[in-house]
């Protein structure tokens, strides 16, 4: 039996011997099927990443948003509403996707500090769950929206907490200086606010403070302050039926470390019930914890192009870019970046980039890789915000999309062509 190295993030990419396996597929034979640049995912490590969060929740009133800006795949929406999960949408275009994929209305939430008239509009008419309100323009907005369509606004305000979640500045949404949420000192006014208006049906409190958060810490801080704000909204006569946390824990690229959900939630639920609020119905809007560390992205090697110099650099030219892949160039996010089959030999250090015409097209910088041209490499951990961010930029078109079940993989993305990406333009006459 061939021995098993694992890596860092789910058990479900391993080595087997020199060959990396994705469940029981083994990535090179998926890349020589699907071609590259390709994303594969595992179906059972979303669902056992899932599973940790239903078990810590068990036997409490509570719903799970999946965040699907993470991933919104039709087939990875289908996967988490077949297990019960609600959604947390960002657009219109989201909740097209999850009513596509087979998602009860009831069960999404409505984010995102831009809610167009028309957006709004069209979550009314199918009956979403909430409204996560941004800010008072929106509410006074939402409150003519709905009435002029002879409808009520089921809403949450999103509070922010001034709360530092220790993560990359570009993902953190819970401090004064961040887009997001109402201000803490606000809350209570705009609550008041609310209760007046036409339309408009109260029925949570939520708040989200950032992305890839690897301690405990500022999520109990963040809670203490929301807890402290219901007490004081609930005093002025305003009932409050859900608790919305938000979503945001990290997940291992590297050597990271972050609590596992069952130890987030276990410690959220020892301060909730210490201060009298196990009553409320609770909700959390997990992304990157559920796909994060379920996908890979494959390329393929096209050159390999030492440096004339003894301190040069060597780069080592794939075909994915940072089209495919944009958080290396984004939020200069480490990634992991193995071979899909192990070489004998010793590994050179490269700089792994793609053909986009850009100098900020890299994947990673000062990788050791024993590799050679028309060999495969896989970037871990990439089931989170890869696909979801890819673009068309250089005319290229985004790559395909897998889903792995033990020794089973399905195509759930075509990869595009040219003709698709130029479909809906127009010669001059």
């Amino acid at each position: 039996m061939n021995t098993v190295t694992n890596l860092p993030g789910s058990p479900q990419v391993a080595y087997r011997g020199d060959v990396l396996m994705l469940e029981d597929c083994a990535v090179a034979d998926l890349a020589a099927r699907f071609g590259t640049p390709l994303y594969a995912y595992s179906q059972s490590a979303m669902l056992a990443a899932l599973s940790a969060y239903q078990r810590a929740l068990a036997g409490r009133d509570h719903l799970i948003c999946y965040a699907v800006k993470a991933n919104s795949n039709l087939a990875v929406l289908q996967t988490f509403a077949r297990a019960g999960c609600g959604f947390d949408i960002v657009s219109a275009g989201e909740l097209a996707r999850v009513l596509a994929a087979g998602a009860a209305p009831s069960k999404v939430v409505f984010s995102g500090v831009g809610k167009t008239r028309a957006e709004m509009q069209q979550a009314l008419d199918v009956g979403v769950m909430c409204f996560n309100v941004e800010s008072e323009a929106e509410l006074e907005t939402l409150s003519a929206v709905a009435v002029q369509a002879g409808r009520t606004a089921q809403i949450s305000l999103r509070v922010n907490p001034d709360v530092d979640a220790k993560t990359h500045p570009y993902i953190s949404t819970g401090l004064k200086g961040n887009k997001f949420g109402i201000a803490h000192e606000r809350a209570v006014a705009v609550y008041a606010r609310a209760a007046r208006l036409p339309g408009i049906e109260i029925v949570g409190i939520d708040c989200h403070i950032g992305s890839q958060i690897t301690e405990i810490d500022p999520y109990l801080d963040a809670l203490d302050r929301m807890l402290d704000l219901v007490e004081a909204i609930e005093a002025t006569g305003v009932t409050l039926h859900h608790l919305d946390l938000g979503g945001g824990l990290g997940i291992t690229y590297a050597d990271e470390q972050p609590p596992s959900a069952g130890e987030l939630i276990g410690a959220l639920l020892q301060r909730i019930d210490a201060r009298g609020h196990a009553h409320r119905q609770l909700m959390f809007e997990p992304g990157r914890s559920l796909v994060g560390n379920a996908g890979v992205l494959v390329t393929e090697v096209l050159y390999l192009k030492p440096s004339d110099d003894a301190d040069g650099k060597h780069f080592c030219i794939v075909d994915a870019a940072m089209n495919d892949m944009a958080r290396p160039a984004m939020y200069e996010a480490w990634m992991g970046i193995v071979p899909c089959r192990l070489r004998d030999g010793p590994p050179v250090t490269y700089d792994v980039v793609g053909p986009v015409c850009e100098s900020g097209d890299w994947l990673g910088r000062d990788r050791a890789l024993a590799v050679q041209q028309g060999d495969h490499l896989a970037l871990l951990s990439a089931g989170a915000y890869g696909m979801s961010m890819a673009s068309n930029y250089n005319t290229r078109g985004r790559a395909a999309e897998v889903m792995v079940s033990g020794d089973q993989a399905g195509l759930i993305r075509e990869r595009e062509s040219p003709t698709e990406l130029f479909r809906g333009e127009h010669l001059l006459p």
